[in-house]
């Protein structure tokens, strides 16, 4: 009986576990699932990739939602896409010498930022084709 009584306690033990255990692995937080992969929005690709006469829709595949959406004179719609990247580069240098007992050091770090932006403006006709386009790539 005793025994019985053992084996009994150790079950409601190994469920009791087995439940938080399930319990934590339900409460674990699960990877969200990659975002989908940013359009590039390149000089490139607009030269390219970008033709008068092309439907909206093949536009907005090819670049994706513009920042700017706004009309013009005549009511027709005008898409604008604007980009700004930044990038910094630091580099550093060190050095040590000694001759005996005296030593020396020399350090020397720098920081260089390049900007770019370029913004590109799509202008549409009445039947929401493109009746013309441009943009303008720059970097400081």
């Amino acid at each position: 009986m005793r025994n019985s009584s053992y084996r009994s306690a150790f079950a409601f033990r190994a469920a009791l576990v087995s439940l938080f255990v399930l319990g934590l692995a339900g409460c674990m937080r699960h990877p969200e699932p990659p975002a989908p992969a940013a359009q590039n929005l390149t000089v490139g690709k607009v030269q390219g990739e970008i033709k008068v006469g092309m439907p909206a829709s093949d536009v907005a595949v090819i670049l994706g939602s513009p920042n700017i959406v706004t009309t013009d004179e005549k009511r027709r719609e005008v898409w604008i896409y604007d980009k700004v990247s930044s990038e910094s580069v630091q580099t550093s240098n060190s050095g040590y010498g000694t001759l005996l007992i005296i030593g020396g050091r020399t350090a020397q770090n720098q920081k260089s930022t390049t900007q770019k932006t370029l913004t590109v403006v799509i202008k549409y006709d009445e039947e929401k084709m493109v009746r013309d386009f441009s943009y303008n790539y720059s970097q400081f």
